[in-house]
């Protein structure tokens, strides 16, 4: 089993999300997040004063899958994601030992 995580642009969810489903990625969870990465933030202007916005907002999605999935599933997302532009985002992939069922209690199997 791996979790990937992947930190994208808000206005990227959606449709990573729809192709995820077309692929029976059956589960993930969504967070907003800020933070920056070369992009380093932009300076904007507030009621006339010019400031600078350093942590800029993004989305986390995190998916359990088994690792036969696993490369399909990076390869949609950052098809999925990509604009070409500075701050498209990062995937991560990590192992994942155990799971388990809160409701049952139950191992997961993957």
């Amino acid at each position: 089993m791996k979790l990937i995580m992947a930190i994208v642009r808000p206005s990227k969810v959606e449709e990573i999300k729809d192709a995820l489903t077309r692929l029976n990625v059956a589960g993930m969870t969504i967070s907003e997040v800020r933070g920056h990465g070369r992009q380093k933030g932009h300076t904007a202007i507030y009621r006339g004063k010019e400031y600078s916005v350093t942590l800029l907002p993004k989305m986390k999605m995190e998916i359990v899958l088994p690792d036969e999935m696993v490369d399909e599933t990076i390869r949609t997302i950052i098809e999925t994601a990509r604009t070409g532009e500075i701050g498209d985002g990062r995937v991560f992939v990590l192992p994942v030992e155990q799971g388990y069922n809160i409701r049952t209690g139950e191992r997961d199997v993957i």
